[in-house]
């Protein structure tokens, strides 16, 4: 994503705006304890321990459960699953630990093409490439899981750590990730989702839904990342028009990290310091999140900026509320493209700023229903750019909040697999 705005446009913009972070989630027993006896098989850490964990997911029959045992296991290669119906789990997230740091190559750690799997109880560590991926996996459960990569943040890390794509029914809680250089918990092009109870820290995103639909974020920590929590909406994709997705009651706090995504990633133009992105989506509810000290802007409403050619993709918001946040600290260091427009605005932003983009490329406005449902102290701008590419002549910023129609919530996410 490259700066939404350029400096020299930002010298329209006048007049400033005015403007109970929770613990991490206690760890607990996962279902790995009481797992059934029956279809189970144990893989022995004698040997090669690598080779006999393969070996269990290639014979592995539908309605297998193989368990790890506890340790720290290396691996050179990834590992993969494509049978239905396995659970693969572990003695627990700080027990049974597969170390990638030997790998070879540049590929996941472990990646899944089968549905009704469950992973639970394990960590993974170290990879090349991403953690764990998963791709047309319906019905798939990520639990009790830990991916990371050691040391201080770095853009050789693995791109994702939770990676499913291009799938139904998913269920990521529990987990936490660390150190993506790309998004820590992703879902992409996949419908019916819930991400719950998980904590995603020091990620240049730490949580994104992208190109999907239906999904519901909540309950989570997003702290330590560049930017806190994504929902994009990208072109020239098999899947596209992002749509319905909540996002409540999550911590986005302190999401101050520099950003170390490679140069290129649609990510590397995420300012640190950013709470939330809503990008090119529809229908987003966004309520009951505690906003802290982001030290650039909390939450951030903005079209695509790139140039596209696909005729099918629609590069602007619509639909979005962002009613019922709280909004503490932050906001008086602006990183990045967001370095001007505070600037001009006396160093500071407020909690809340939008692009302002109702058109594209030179064709008529569209509608851009964006709901501000806040208390009247929080801030809040409109750059009014009115347009992509951008023709500073024609910004219109404005502190008003703008005209809209109120959008009911839609009802929660329900999965076939989610027995909580």
């Amino acid at each position: 994503m490259r700066p939404i705005i350029l400096a020299a446009a930002i010298a329209a913009i006048l007049a400033p705006a005015a403007c109970s972070k929770k613990e991490a989630p206690a760890p607990e027993t996962g279902p790995g304890a009481e797992l059934p006896q029956d279809g189970m098989t144990h893989v022995s850490a004698e040997g090669n321990f690598a080779e006999n964990l393969q070996l269990a997911l290639i014979e592995a029959e539908p309605g297998e459960t193989i368990v790890m045992p506890e340790g720290t296991f290396e691996f050179t290669t990834g590992l993969s699953l494509d049978v239905d119906g396995v659970t693969l789990a572990g003695a627990g997230q700080g027990k049974t630990i597969l170390d990638f740091a030997g790998q070879t190559g540049a590929g996941e750690g472990l990646l899944v093409t089968a549905d009704d799997v469950v992973l639970t109880d394990f960590g993974i560590r170290d990879t090349k490439g991403d953690g764990i991926k998963s791709k047309d996996s319906d019905r798939i459960t990520y639990q009790y899981l830990t991916v990371e990569w050691s040391g201080e943040p770095d853009e050789t890390n693995g791109a994702y750590g939770i990676y499913p794509v291009e799938s139904t029914d998913v269920l990521v809680q529990n987990c936490t990730v660390r150190g993506a250089s790309d998004a820590g918990i992703y879902v992409g092009q996949s419908q019916n989702i819930i991400v719950r109870d998980s904590v995603a820290e020091y990620n240049v995103a730490g949580i994104e839904i992208e190109n999907s639909s239906y999904a519901d974020v909540y309950g989570n920590i997003a702290r330590h990342n560049a930017g806190g929590i994504l929902v994009f909406d990208l072109p020239d994709l098999p899947v596209m028009g992002g749509h319905s997705t909540r996002v409540y009651d999550n911590d986005i706090v302190e999401n101050n990290t520099k950003n170390f995504a490679p140069v290129g990633n649609i990510v590397a133009g995420v300012p640190s310091g950013t709470g939330l992105i809503v990008m090119a989506n529809s229908d987003v509810y966004v309520s009951g999140n505690r906003f802290k000290d982001n030290r650039s802007v909390h939450v951030m409403l903005t079209a695509y900026t790139e140039p596209f050619t696909d005729e099918n993709y629609n590069p602007l918001l619509n639909d979005i509320t962002i009613a019922g946040n709280t909004y503490e600290g932050g906001l008086d260091d602006p990183q990045g493209m967001l370095t001007p427009i505070a600037a001009a605005l006396g160093g500071q932003l407020p909690a809340i700023m939008t692009d302002g983009v109702t058109r594209w490329d030179g064709g008529e406005d569209q509608t851009v229903n964006l709901v501000i449902n806040e208390a009247p102290e929080v801030g809040f701008i409109n750059i009014g750019l009115g347009e992509y590419p951008i023709n500073p002549a024609n910004m219109r910023p404005s502190m008003d909040r703008p005209a809209s129609t109120p959008v009911a919530e839609r009802d929660p996410v329900v999965l076939p697999q989610d027995k909580s």
